[in-house]
């Protein structure tokens, strides 16, 4: 199993700091991971992703195959060489999808059937092939197949789909076994993934079932899928205690800073969300004193960079004034400008949110951030 230690944690919350250890080097938690869907973190060369200096990144299993395919990537030298990156890398399964692309996919008992949005084509996901494709293209980290659930759902439906994600889950990891067995070059981890929507005595059996099969994290699923922002705090405050304490943590889709720092506190470790790279596409930052959109007009003048408190290299350089420009006459520069500051505030904050951890003060910088972000960029 991948290794895994607490390494701190907060006096005043569930906060903690943890380490895990993976094939391609070490993610001190809580941590963000940027989207990198299709192979590519969007926006951003390998150089500059590594210059902002995330601590894993994340891909996506169902749309990799879609676009470059298992044999290919793995002709081309594993996922690592095909994203110039170096460090870990989590995969996700397809799961997301068959939530995301409901009219073009087919649950049946022994996995998913998708019809390709890009030319048609029919594509059969099962709880071994995933696990199979994820470790041939050297992942540091494979997720299980499971149905991620929309909102509101059926209480059966909901029961029948988790029990079938717990009994895909244990599919897969058995299939990691054997892969491991016959090829012990692959040391990357396996999570599985809780769900149950808002059900907290399903997300209960669901986590004792999984909890007793030896995964090496454990992720919470089906949130951030339409539930109002009070009913997304109130899971995450209930699921993520049920979580095996000795393993990592992991809140699948959430990317609110606020949201981030709420589930922080309750004792998640490790993040995704398309936020960051999606927002720069349309003009949103994220600053340390709020967001704003870059479009409009009160920037047209505005010497200030994006956050007078940020050290990226977009504020080093750039005032919002030039930023609105490159924005409002469509210039690329302009997205990768954004998408690198929105990453860096997102990476920053996880980092602040360690060093409080490890001083005993998280709900007092937490309180501080969530006032600061009140205000007016």
């Amino acid at each position: 199993m991948l290794p895994f230690s607490v390494v701190g944690e907060d006096s005043e919350s569930t906060a903690r700091a943890a380490e895990l250890t993976t094939p391609h080097g070490v993610v001190h938690t809580p941590a963000f991971m940027p989207v990198g869907t299709a192979g590519t973190v969007k926006g951003m060369a390998a150089w500059e992703l590594e210059r902002v200096g995330p601590e894993m990144i994340l891909a996506n299993t169902y749309h990799l195959l879609l676009r470059l395919g298992t044999e290919r990537i793995v002709s081309l030298g594993g996922l690592h060489r095909v994203m110039g990156w170096d460090g870990p890398i989590l995969t996700d399964s397809g799961g997301y999808q068959v939530y995301s692309l409901a009219k073009r996919r087919k649950v049946e008992p022994d996995g998913v059937v998708f019809q390709s949005h890009i030319d048609g084509s029919e594509h059969r996901l099962t709880p071994g092939n995933v696990i199979e494709t994820q470790a041939s293209i050297g992942v540091d980290v494979a997720m299980v197949l499971d149905e991620c659930l929309p909102y509101p759902v059926e209480p059966r439906q909901a029961e029948k789909s988790t029990m079938t994600s717990v009994d895909w889950a244990l599919q897969g990891l058995e299939r990691a076994g054997r892969i491991r067995a016959e090829c012990p070059d692959w040391g990357g981890g396996v999570f599985a993934i809780q769900q149950g929507s808002l059900d907290s005595d399903l997300r209960r059996r669901c986590t004792d079932a999984l909890a007793a099969a030896d995964f090496d994290g454990f992720a919470i699923g089906g949130l951030a899928v339409g539930e109002p922002p009070a009913a997304l705090y109130e899971a995450v405050a209930m699921a993520s205690p049920m979580l095996p304490g000795h393993r990592p943590r992991y809140l699948m889709g959430v990317g609110y800073p606020e949201d981030i720092l709420h589930a922080v506190g309750c004792g998640v470790d490790l993040f995704d969300c398309v936020l960051p790279t999606r927002s720069a596409r349309t003009g949103k930052v994220f600053t340390s004193m709020g967001d704003l959109a870059i479009k409009n007009a009160r920037h047209a003048d505005d010497p200030r960079p994006l956050d007078e408190s940020c050290s990226c290299p977009t504020c080093a350089v750039y005032s919002r004034a030039v930023l609105r420009h490159l924005f409002v006459a469509n210039e690329v520069t302009s997205v990768v400008l954004l998408t690198i500051h929105n990453l860096w505030y997102f990476l920053s904050l996880m980092r602040g949110a360690r060093e409080a951890i490890m001083a005993g003060r998280y709900t007092r910088f937490r309180a501080q951030v969530e006032s600061d972000r009140n205000r007016t960029a």
